[in-house]
């Protein structure tokens, strides 16, 4: 029988958040990854949610305009002080975005599993 984990409480979301936080702020400027990247990563894979919930709540320190979807959409932009910041940060790294979506996707992509062995 397999075993259940604990339900996510208020310290282990802290600590997944702190978690994510370490991660993202690892990420090259000019580079993206994902929210299920970060999540596979951390050994959670079907926690790419949770991993966007971070980066909602994120602090100025992390650069959470480098995280997109596994699409590369730009689907985090409203949580950022205009809806054109995200795109604007990206840009300003050398990253072009169209319609919120990154052109060349897998060439920015940084996969934090193969990167940080």
């Amino acid at each position: 029988m397999k075993k259940q984990k604990a339900p996510l409480g208020p310290e282990r979301a802290k600590d997944f958040f702190r978690d994510v936080y370490e991660v993202v702020k690892l990420i090259p400027p000019g580079r993206v990854t994902s929210y299920g990247a970060i999540a596979a990563y951390l050994g959670t894979k079907l926690s790419a949610r949770m991993v966007g919930w971070a980066m909602n709540a994120s602090p100025p320190d992390v650069p959470a305009h480098r995280v997109v979807n596994r699409n590369g959409l730009l689907t985090g932009k409203h949580h950022f002080e205009t809806p054109d910041t995200m795109q604007q940060l990206l840009e300003k790294e050398g990253i072009r975005v169209e319609n919120d979506q990154i052109i060349n996707f897998e060439r920015h992509f940084w996969d934090p599993a193969a990167e940080l062995l």
